[in-house]
């Protein structure tokens, strides 16, 4: 996160002097997203920070979710650049106005995307290697940044073959519809998280194999609940075991299937389990998420 607070600052000071120098909305509209990075990187970092404090009195469950809080912010940053930056333009589509020292603002351009190109890779990867949808959302939100700036200078070279100058504001207004849907996705997956969705499907493919693998010893299992929050998998279940078996036996073998699910990933997973008798029909009462309400009071 401290390379990508460098990057954006890099790439404020190369992309606002293009603009500067050439005066293109197009280039104004590349230099505004940086600004948005820079914005959305100090923020990360500090949510990055949060989620990494071990669980308190407070958040039993840890910070994890903290990072949903960053992308959301990121997501919601990216839409008011956007907005901007069509603000912006519309005015230039009705008064195209004259482009000046193309040549140099396009170098200094190209210079702050490949910065961005570098830093963004390296987001992503860091991102995927240690499951952080904040880290991997900085990424690729960079990434955007880069396919931005080549669109800018593609127009801005289009400009100048053509002469027609009204393509400059308009290229501007493509870049920001695009960051709006860039937006969107930051905004969506953030929802998503925050209401508790359920693990990938091919992790949770690896827990049903492995739990249907088990039934040979006589234990059954159901009410499987999943959900994610940051960088750790929370998974329950309710494991049915023979009724005559001991109260010490039936924990040890929660231990051990509980020990056994969390080694199916790399991730830090939390995984608690409910034992019940598999002979006792009652036991299949609470397979959703509301358990059954006994009335012990008359």
């Amino acid at each position: 996160m401290y390379l990508s607070i460098a990057a954006a600052i890099v790439t404020i000071l190369l992309k606002s002097y293009a603009y500067y120098i050439t005066g293109s909305m197009g280039l104004l509209s590349d230099a505004l997203e940086s600004f948005v990075n820079l914005f959305a990187a100090v923020f990360a970092l500090v949510m990055l920070t949060i989620s990494q404090k071990p669980a308190d009195e407070g958040h039993r469950f840890g910070h994890g979710k903290a990072e949903y809080f960053s992308s959301a912010i990121e997501g919601a940053l990216i839409l008011v650049a956007a907005f901007t930056i069509i603000w912006a333009a519309i005015p230039r589509i009705m008064n195209p106005a004259p482009l000046e020292n193309v040549n140099t603002g396009l170098f200094f351009s190209l210079l702050a995307s490949l910065v961005n190109l570098a830093v963004g890779m390296t987001l992503i990867h860091q991102g995927k290697k240690n499951k952080s949808i904040l880290l991997e959302a900085d990424g690729r939100h960079l990434m955007t940044d880069v396919y931005t700036t080549v669109g800018v200078i593609a127009g801005i070279v289009m400009v100048m073959i053509t002469g027609w100058l009204i393509i400059d504001p308009i290229i501007a207004i493509l870049v920001a519809l695009n960051i709006i849907y860039t937006g969107y996705k930051l905004i969506s997956r953030s929802a998503s998280g925050l209401m508790d969705a359920t693990i990938p499907e091919e992790d949770l493919q690896k827990i049903t194999t492995y739990l249907d693998s088990i039934k040979e010893q006589h234990i059954e299992y159901h009410s499987l609940l999943t959900r994610i929050a940051g960088q750790r998998k929370f998974i329950s279940l309710h494991l049915l075991i023979p009724g005559e078996w001991t109260v010490k036996k039936g924990h040890d073998c929660a231990d051990d299937i509980e020990e056994s699910i969390i080694q199916l990933f790399d991730e830090p997973v939390t995984v608690s389990t409910h034992i019940e008798p598999v002979e006792d029909p009652a036991s299949m009462r609470d397979i959703g998420i509301d358990r059954i309400k006994i009335d012990i009071g008359g």
